[in-house]
């Protein structure tokens, strides 16, 4: 029988989700109830019954499957199909950078473009999957904190499933995601203070019974969704992992959430032990992770002042910190900072040479990963996994255009 579009979405698919677990203490919470924080105030992480699904799901049943984000449905939260809100999550390709890893001597240079999803970011994995889970669980109003693409893909997957959304992002926010996030349906204030300080005022609203805060980290679901990086991009390597991934960090929900996957993997028998060595990238004006990695801290202290065109990795304090940094730790990996100045002319160099434009965030890591050659932190032989986390189209382009009269002379071979 042919694969139908929405096999996925459709057929009749086993669920087995266990329980959810503290990630700092380790106890234990009943599947299928609405959870924010653990007791202990720390994020939980969603725990399957791996047995259960490795005699059911094998490589060979993921080929017939049509290529989705929801072909994961095992390893995923969702029980009831009628559940997903879904806007057509397909799997984003990994593209060669041949003339650029060429200029920096590296025999593979791979990007993985999430710029393909649905809301032009990575953060609609995450989100198709907590908003999901959110309708499941009777949520009928939510409010997040964000930076601007986390804020569109909540709207956009709010109106899908009903639900009414309120989201707070810093004054400075992209004036594009801005005008985005309120097209996709949902009520956006300009806050004058950063994300964490939109998100402290989001906090005080749930606590208050106004809403569901779904800021990251903050509900145990959107890292299942990060996690579908990690298992496609296995996937599509042939089930085998790169040796380094480079990954622009902020919350650090999808670099978690995929070394998350990388242990279900292996689990399963779907890869070997070996995992990728994880990079988490920073920009210079706001790298709390990077300085609590280089002073060997478990926590990362608030960064103050932060500030970098990029966005998206603009985020002063992670809860999540000790997670990212044990597994950048775990992985033999490491975290770098670039500068504003590195990530534009990565972000240039990318799209001249080989077409392929990035975002900041997505330049941030192109930059490291020349750091990092020149460092000798990472081989030439390496196969090198860089994460493009949002469509370049998104963000200000310079007007590199010249003006030609058409009624004067034109020196054809000028031009």
């Amino acid at each position: 029988m042919p694969i139908m579009w929405d096999d996925n979405l459709s057929s009749p698919r086993d669920t087995f989700v266990t329980h959810l677990e503290c990630s700092m203490t380790g106890e234990r919470y009943k599947a299928d109830r609405l959870h924010g924080l653990s007791r202990a105030g720390w994020p939980l992480l969603v725990r399957y019954d791996l047995g259960g699904v490795r005699r059911v799901l094998t490589p060979q049943a993921l080929s017939l499957r049509p290529m989705d984000l929801w072909r994961y449905r095992e390893l995923l939260p969702v029980r009831d199909s009628r559940n997903i809100a879904t806007l057509g999550e397909t799997a984003t390709p990994v593209v060669a950078l041949p003339a650029a890893g060429k200029r920096l001597g590296l025999d593979t240079l791979l990007v993985k473009d999430e710029g393909r999803l649905p809301t032009g970011s990575f953060k609609a994995r995450g989100l198709c999957m907590a908003v999901s889970m959110a309708k499941e669980l009777g949520v009928t109003k939510i409010a997040m904190p964000t930076n601007g693409n986390a804020g569109a893909a909540l709207a956009a997957y709010g109106s899908r499933a009903g639900i009414e959304t309120v989201v707070l992002c810093p004054e400075d926010t992209p004036e594009i995601n801005v005008r985005e996030i309120a097209a996709r349906g949902a009520r956006v204030y300009r806050v004058n203070g950063l994300i964490d300080e939109c998100g402290k005022i989001v906090a005080e609203g749930a606590e208050a019974g106004e809403w569901f805060d779904l800021s990251t980290l903050k509900e145990p679901y959107r890292i299942e969704g990060k996690k579908t990086m990690g298992i496609e991009l296995a996937e599509q390597l042939g089930w085998e992992v790169p040796d380094v991934i480079f990954y622009p960090t902020g919350g650090g929900t999808g670099l978690i959430g995929m070394w998350k996957a990388f242990a279900e993997l292996e689990s399963l028998g779907f890869i070997a032990r070996k995992r990728p060595r994880m990079v988490a990238v920073q920009a210079e004006g706001c790298a709390p992770i990077v300085k609590a990695f280089e002073q060997g801290e478990e926590h990362a202290p608030r960064w103050e002042g932060a500030h970098t065109v990029a966005a998206g990795i603009r985020v002063p304090k992670a809860i999540g910190d000790f997670l990212i940094l044990r597994a950048v730790r775990e992985s033999g990996g490491f975290a770098m900072a670039v500068s504003d100045a590195e990530l534009r002319a990565s972000v240039d160099e990318a799209v001249r040479v080989d077409g392929l434009l990035l975002c900041p965030e997505g330049g941030a890591t192109l930059a490291a990963c020349r750091k990092a050659l020149e460092q000798g932190l990472i081989r030439s032989s390496d196969r090198v996994v860089l994460f493009n986390c949002a469509t370049g189209l998104k963000y200000p382009m310079s007007d590199q255009s010249r003006h030609l009269d058409r009624h004067a002379p034109v020196d054809h071979s000028a031009l």
